[in-house]
């Protein structure tokens, strides 16, 4: 059978023997009900664990609108005009709503960009602007140890509503709820002590229940005190398909249980070969955004086996200290004791690379040179064809193989 995987603008293309492909992981066909601005107002007039937002708010009340920045797809112009709407038919006042971009360790956005995201509308309606991690207040600290430094127009507001699209997260196990945030609105201090726990062994995407590094992040957005959430659910084209609103935890583990129906995708056995690609440009514009990929497939692959990663990873590295950390250790075991030692944002994602390749042999299909590629501890291949062919001769004519032509987006899980 020939395989079609996405590598930047064009394709690549595998031809595996039927009796060896074990399965090819596609979304699971659901019939949405409703989609787009019908999915936000009907999530909106049928909340999760809470009353309805207008019932909630009080004129006179400053409310934050907390969204996310130009580096995630949430289509906030959709969702935020519905949520204006709603506060204005509880008598807030425009001069008393402010939407905050999310930045994280992110870079300040431009006021073009802000416009783009928030819609027209709510760009001339309101205030929008970046969260601001210099200034900051302190609202108390977790168990964990990690401070609860929130940006001051977030901190000071008298209600706050979290938006945020829901996805598999490779080791807060779902993005959305919370995390908008933390780490969306935190300082570097309490985003690096709470991603330390990423090495935990229960911190892995689509795990919720003793996930340490998620128990976390929601007991942060307690103490801080989130009033309302709105997250979504896209599909493969970043549109909305689905919509929860309400309560933090309760309307996001509604829709991670939608996501579930869409992504996670049962799988008989692990295989001995997982093809798996981004899905082309431009989520595979470098390494750093591959690596997501990477990560939902070694739930595919059993110990000892190979990830043929796919990405053209035209921009390279795609991160300074992400280069950094691969180029300073002498081999992947050293990263992963560095990320519990010394967690740097950027750094973590080597680290991340690296506890794969504890396991299982990766080989990278992309533009960057062949050297670079070795010294990163991955093993360069010219085309995905020749890769599976020198994998097959590895494993012997009887190998099981995995394709994952949409690997960012789908979870396999055993059966």
């Amino acid at each position: 059978m020939q395989l079609e995987f996405g590598y930047g603008q064009s394709v690549q293309i595998v031809d595996v023997p039927d009796r060896n492909l074990l399965t090819e992981l596609k979304a699971n066909p659901v019939k949405h009900i409703r989609k787009g601005t019908e999915a936000v107002r009907y999530a909106l007039d049928h909340p999760v664990g809470s009353a309805k937002l207008q019932d909630m708010v009080t004129s006179g009340q400053r409310v934050a609108v907390i969204t996310s920045d130009i580096s995630r797809p949430l289509p906030s112009y959709e969702i935020l005009p519905v949520i204006l709407d709603a506060l204005y038919e509880a008598g807030v006042s425009p001069e008393n709503i402010t939407v905050i971009f999310g930045l994280g360790s992110h870079r300040r956005q431009t006021e073009e960009e802000k416009r783009c995201l928030v819609g027209e509308r709510c760009y001339n309606e309101v205030q929008c602007v970046d969260s601001d991690s210099e200034d900051f207040v302190r609202m108390g600290i977790t168990a964990n140890g990690t401070p609860v430094d929130v940006t001051r127009a977030v901190a000071e507001a008298d209600f706050r509503i979290c938006l945020g699209n829901i996805e598999f997260h490779y080791f807060a196990g779902y993005s959305g709820g919370a995390k908008a945030l933390m780490p969306g609105v935190s300082t570097l201090e309490a985003i690096q002590k709470n991603h330390r726990l990423m090495v935990h062994d229960r911190a892995f995407s689509g795990n919720l229940a003793d996930n340490p590094l998620r128990q976390d992040i929601e007991e942060a957005g307690k103490i801080a005190g989130i009033d309302f959430i709105v997250n979504v659910v896209l599909d493969e084209k970043k549109k909305i398909v689905y919509c929860v609103a309400g309560d933090a935890v309760k309307a996001h583990r509604a829709g991670c249980i939608y996501l579930d129906q869409m992504y996670r995708i049962t799988i008989p056995e692990r295989a001995d070969i997982v093809i798996v690609s981004q899905g082309g440009a431009p989520k595979d514009a470098n390494l750093y955004q591959t690596q997501k990929a990477l990560d939902n497939a070694k739930h595919a692959v059993r110990k000892g086996g190979t990830i043929i990663l796919i990405g053209a990873c035209n921009e390279g590295l795609g991160s300074a200290k992400f280069e950094q950390w691969l180029f300073e250790a002498q081999n992947p075991h050293d990263l992963i004791e560095r990320v519990e030692n010394d967690f740097e944002l950027g750094g973590h994602k080597a680290a991340a690379m690296a506890m794969v390749l504890e396991n299982v042999q990766i080989d990278l299909v992309s533009e960057m040179d062949a050297d670079l590629v070795r010294r990163i501890f991955l093993n360069p291949a010219p085309s995905a064809q020749n890769a599976f062919e020198k994998a097959m001769t590895r494993y012997g004519s009887n190998a099981s193989v995995i394709a994952m032509p949409h690997g960012g987006a789908t979870l396999p899980i055993i059966n």
